[in-house]
Formats: C-alpha cells, structure tokens, sequence
C-alpha cells in the first residue's frame, strides 16, 4: 500500500536522525546477555578471483565451479590450511558455495568458514602466485560514507536554507545553470542504499523503478536471495556488534539514498520542501547497501549494470545511466576488482563521482575514490573552507558543498529524508539535514548531468569521463582560504554555472587543455590587442543590478561579432544581446540587467586583429 501525507502542501519537519549514533543511541541489548557472534554469512571470506584466460569462466557453471575449487584446495594444501574441525563435511570444501560469476568476468567464491585472517591473506598470495590468475582480493563490505548528525530547523525553504545552491562564499551557484537546462535527458544512477519513492517530495522527479543488487538476503532485509527489480529502501538499522561483527556500532536506518537523491534531482518549483541542483534529470535507484553495509562484488555488478553491461541472470538495463553517484566506500586501496568495473563503465560512456570520505585521511587508501578515473569529491563548509572531516588527497579533484555542523542551521545539506528509525513503515516523511562528502558528491554528479544536457541540448557530443573532470576542476571557485598544508581537497569548489558555461565553449571540443576559464573583464578598464580565433572569445564581467550595462568594441580591422548573455556562456545558446554590424565597432546596451555574472562573446572572421573592447557601467 502507497503511504501518503493528509498534507502535502506543507510538510512538518521533525529531528531527524543520525547516520552515524552514539552509543545513548543504540538499539537496545538486554542486560548481562553475551554479545552474539556475527552471522557466518559476514564472518566467512569470500574472494574475487579474476583469470587471464577467460576459457574456464566461458564454460557452464559446473565447470566454472570445478575449476575454482581446484585452485583453492590446491592453494589451501600449499599454505597447510586446513578447515576447522568442526566444520561440516560440505563446508570443508573451499568452494562449497556455489561459484557466481560477477559483470565484470571475476569469479566470487566462499571460503569455509573459521579461517584466521592470516590463512585468508596466505590463501590470496598463493592463489595470486598461480600464472592463469589476473587477480585475486578478499571480498570486503562498503558503507554509506556516513554523514554526520544531522540538525533540521523549524521549517525548509529553498532560499533560507539551502546555501548549498546559492550562497557566494560556500555554495555551488547552481540557479544561473538552470536558465540553460535543468538536465532533460540524463539518467543518474544513484548506487546506495535504496530510495523512499513515495516521498511527496519526489512526486515530480522523473524516477525510474531500479534494481536492487544486494545478494544476500541477511543484507537486503528481502527473503529471496539475489539480486531483484526495484530498489526500495528497506532500512539499513543494525543492532552492531550483534549483527555486524567487532566495531560495529548499533544504529537506526539513515534513508542515506534518498537523501542523496534528493540533492540531484528533488522535485523543484512544488511549493514542498527544497530543490534538487538537476531537478530534469531521470534518477535510476540501485540499491547495494543494507544491514551492515554492502559487498564489493554486488557494487561492481551494479556499477555494471547501471553503466550499461551485462551481469548474469539480470535483465539488461533498459535506461542506461549517463552519470553514476557512489557516495560510499571503504578503507581500502582501490582494488583489481573495483578498477576494472569503473574502467568498463566509463568505456560504456559513463561519468563517476565517488564521495572522498570522512575520516579526514588521504583518499589513496579508499575504494572507490582513491580509483584512477574517478571523480572524487571532497567536502567544503558554508564558509567555502575544507570541511574538517573530509578526506584530503592528490586524487581529490574539487571540492563541494558537504556543510559543517559549526555553521548552526546554515551549516548543513537539506534535502528530503525520513523519521523512522528502522523500517519504510515506522516514521514520516521530513527534510533532513545532513553534512558530508556523501552530501558533496551528489552536487557533482547533478552538475555532470547538466553539462551533458545542455550540451546535446545545442548540438554537441556529451563529454567524456577525462573531460568532465576538466571542466569541472577549471571552472572550480577558489576556496576562500586554501585548505590546510599536506591536506587538499582539490583545484577549488563546485561552481555548477561556470561548469555549464565552460563546457559550451566551443574551444572544449578540442582538448582538455583548452577547456579554460573565461577572462575577466573589470568595468571601465579597456581590453586591447584583440584576435580572431578560431572559436572566438569568452569573457565575464561582474553586474551589479538595476545600472545600465554597455559593451563595445571599436577599433582594429577586419569583422567582428558581439553576444553578450547572463549566467552562460552564449555560444550555441539562447543570448541576451547581440550586435552584428558590417566591421569592428559592435554596441550593447542592456538598459536594466539583472545581478549576477554575464559572458561576453566576441567571434567573426579569423582575420580581424587590433580590436578593442571596454564594459561599462
């Protein structure tokens, strides 16, 4: 049964609960019982085992099955490992589950249960010293990179709380890309922990049904095992160490997903709740995360899926994503195994944005940001400084607004989210606000969306996953103060219009390298020696509102054009203004312009030289 609010119109807002729990927190254990062990299912290892000759993995599955376990007994008999005693005679077999094979071609495999970590790393490296193996890696469990707790005020609206969109110093300045697109054509794979599509904030987001790839039904909360259409969040509350093993802490269900989600495309101009930076966009939901977290081997499958490819005993995707969102991860270089997926992804076309973390570490040592040919994202404050729980790094490519908590009300994310603590049935819907990179992430990966839009909106190519990164690195704002020495988090932060403008530049289609940042122009200050260039030339100028705008070029020789348009960039787009007259003296006049950043175009024949142009105000 569908749930809906008796009011739409406007929705209370109530405290919102924290991703990450402290102990006064906790589900509650009776007194004096002894802490249960995990499930076998999380305390038994399993490995992804990837051949160079992919001639045992093109067999059928009995064979498939032979051939690994050959190997692992063989291993195990190499390393004197040897199965606990009390293991059954089924489970004495390295191989007893049966063998599935991954999207990627890798083969994942359960050990017996009871093995130390140590026998577990002496099995990799003796499987790994076999000549047929490409790699071998412990299976290891994902998390939502978890948001800190979260603060919701007396009520939600776009212009009081979300400086996530708009503010000067922190924000992403996000409204001047919406007059060129708001994303009409991209699908958005949101690869976490599910989606509350019912919430009245999502009744105009275009929202496709998804899959749901958590294998395990201990995980999924779901009673078939496998993957499964749809991907509803069904809560990923854990009573900790009861359910999750050592160091895992009790915690009530995060709604991580539909937060996020939120923050790219939440239904925009509904008078409910907030906006989302991509409100035209279609999202595709893929739930991975669940009780305890999340396996390596059903996000590779599901980063597959969603790019495109094909995973065993799936559907194929009939709405492959254009741009993929992985605001999770794990203390972990980035593995053989994840590599691989996001290559093939982004082969297919793909644009990936993965959340840096929280742990205010370098990414190197997380999976997936610190991947090659990611998108990594680090979190800045509302004051545009680096949030202090945000990983830092080389791999880092900007910045993105992920809020602090020091900055009260204003500090953090808002976007739609949930009150109950454990199932889609135990709460309301609300607005929730959170911080994070898990928050950051999702500007960029909606800012993707919007370049790729606005670019086949007028004609072009969508960009590909190396020149998306420059874009949007280029047209990053410069952090207001530099983060900390040894600790960056990238060239600046998100700054959604300039990267909408940029990728209009015709110069973009060239090479990265020419993907540039308009020059700036300072009213009343003449600009000389001006050239033809192939594509011409973008400059921008600050407006103040409401004083006459003119813009002239005189002098040189030869032909000359003049575009001059706010927010974007005006070429192939829509312009505020033009002046086309035979020769080089161009006049604009905008009698009563609105504030805000506008962009000079001046193009024609090749061969004009010694222009002169001037903005005055």
């Amino acid at each position: 049964m569908k749930r809906r609010l008796a009011t739409v119109r406007h929705l209370p807002l109530f405290i919102a609960m924290s991703l990450a729990l402290s102990p006064a927190c906790a589900i509650a254990v009776p007194v004096g019982a002894p802490p249960a062990a995990a499930p076998d299912r999380l305390a038994s290892p399993r490995l992804i085992v990837r051949y160079r000759d992919d001639a045992a993995s093109a067999t059928g599955p009995t064979v498939r099955t032979q051939t690994v376990r050959r190997t692992l007994d063989a291993a195990m008999a190499r390393s004197g490992i040897t199965p606990p005693a009390s293991a059954s005679r089924k489970t004495r077999s390295a191989a007893s589950e049966p063998v599935r094979r991954l999207g990627s071609g890798a083969e994942l495999v359960a050990l017996p249960p009871g093995l130390t970590s140590g026998n577990v790393h002496q099995l990799v490296q003796e499987i790994a010293a076999d000549p047929a193996v490409r790699y071998v890696e412990v299976d290891t469990l994902q998390h939502p990179m978890q948001a800190q707790a979260p603060f919701v005020p007396n009520d939600a609206h776009y212009a009081s709380h979300q400086w996530h969109f708009h503010d000067p110093l922190g924000g992403a300045n996000v409204p001047g890309a919406w007059q060129v697109t708001r994303g009409e054509g991209v699908v958005v794979a949101v690869i976490d922990t599910g989606i509350l599509a019912e919430h009245p904030d999502f009744k105009n987001t275009r929202l496709l049904p998804g899959y749901d790839f958590i294998t395990d039904p201990f995980i999924s909360r779901r009673r078939e095992i496998g993957p499964a259409p749809g991907a509803a969040d069904l809560g990923d509350w854990s009573a900790g160490v009861v359910e999750c093993g050592p160091g895992a802490e009790a915690r009530t269900s995060g709604w991580h997903g539909t937060h996020v989600a939120g923050t790219i495309a939440q239904s925009t101009h509904n008078e409910i709740g907030g906006a989302g930076v991509a409100p035209g966009v279609t999202v595709l939901p893929v739930r991975v995360l669940g009780r305890c977290g999340g396996w390596t081997s059903d996000i590779i499958d599901a980063i597959t899926w969603a790019s495109g490819g094909s995973v065993p005993h799936v559907p194929d995707n009939p709405n492959p994503a254009q741009v993929l969102n992985l605001s999770l991860g794990g203390r972990k270089s980035c593995s053989s195994a994840y590599q691989e997926a996001i290559d093939a992804a982004i082969s297919r076309g793909a644009i990936i944005v993965a959340a840096a973390g929280n742990s205010s570490e370098d990414v190197s040592g997380v999976q997936p940001a610190g991947c090659r040919n990611m998108i990594a994202v680090g979190a800045s404050s509302g004051s545009g400084h680096k949030a202090d729980y945000s990983n830092y790094g080389d791999r880092i490519d900007l910045a993105a607004p992920g809020g602090d908590k020091q900055g009260g009300n204003l500090g953090y994310i808002w976007q739609a989210g949930y009150t109950g603590p454990t199932t889609p049935q135990s709460g309301t819907y609300n607005y929730v606000g959170y911080t994070g990179t898990s928050m950051a992430a999702p500007h960029v990966a909606a800012t993707a969306a919007l370049v790729q839009a606005a670019r086949v909106r007028f004609g072009r190519l969508p960009l590909s996953q190396s020149r998306m990164e420059a874009v949007l690195v280029a047209s990053a704002r410069p952090f207001p103060r530099q983060p900390p020495p040894g600790k960056p988090i990238g060239r600046g932060i998100l700054d959604t219009t300039a990267a909408v403008a940029m990728a209009l530049a015709a110069d973009c289609d060239i090479a990265v390298s020419d993907c540039r940042a308009p020059a700036t122009l300072q009213p009343q200050v003449p600009v000389s020696g001006l050239a033809g260039a192939p594509h011409g030339t973008v400059y921008a100028v600050s407006v103040r509102g409401g004083r006459p705008l003119r813009v002239m070029t005189y002098g040189g020789q030869g032909e000359a054009r003049l575009y001059v348009r706010r927010a974007a960039a005006p070429q192939g787009v829509p312009f505020d203004a033009q002046s086309t007259r035979p020769g080089t003296h161009q006049s604009v006049l905008l009698a009563n312009p609105a504030e805000g950043i506008y962009h000079v175009w001046i193009t024609g024949a090749p061969s004009y030289g010694g222009l002169s142009m001037v903005v005055r105000q």
